[in-house]
């Protein structure tokens, strides 16, 4: 009687694993970024649950580290938290940027988005949150519980690293 194999499961191999980034010149490295980010957008698609608050921060970092003028978005988000929309809103100069409430809630509104997640950049590298960072994330998060909508977290993003607010206890 012949015995039944089960049929063997090929387990990838990862390709990228043996890669150093010494090894890489700079078309290969710019390649790369270009593949990362490609990767972490489609990701955080519209209408796409956001996969894990590390994706969200990678694709942030991504989207802005090599900034050098600060930026202030939103990702919009429906009430299953799925992607509406992720919009850079405001751009400011190398220390700062001025948000305007009345902007995040209209657009909220007109996306009719149920949830916020704000990020922005710190050109100077330090992602520590500022006073005026905590300041208008409280103005922001008092204007959309007006009108019911949630703010979810608020990442600060650098070349490094990044601060979510809602791990810190912020929000």
């Amino acid at each position: 009687m012949a015995s039944k194999s089960s049929p063997s499961r090929v387990i990838p191999k990862n390709r990228f694993a043996a890669i150093r980034m010494a090894s890489l010149n700079d078309p290969e490295k710019q390649s790369l970024l270009e593949l990362a980010f490609a990767i972490l957008q489609d990701l955080h698609q519209p209408g796409l649950e956001l996969p894990s608050p590390n994706h969200t921060r990678d694709y942030l970092r991504m989207l802005l580290a090599e900034r050098k003028a600060e930026v202030f978005g939103c990702v919009y988000l429906d009430n299953r938290h799925r992607v509406i929309e992720a919009a850079e809103l405001f751009q400011g100069t190398i220390d700062g940027a001025s948000v305007y409430p009345r902007v995040v809630v209209q657009q909220a509104l007109t996306l009719n988005a149920a949830a916020v997640m704000f990020f922005h950049n710190h050109p100077s590298g330090v992602a520590e949150p500022s006073h005026a960072d905590e300041a208008i994330t409280r103005r922001l998060k008092e204007a959309l519980a007006l009108v019911d909508i949630r703010v979810l977290d608020h990442f600060v993003v650098t070349v490094g690293e990044s601060v979510s607010f809602a791990e810190r206890g912020l929000l």
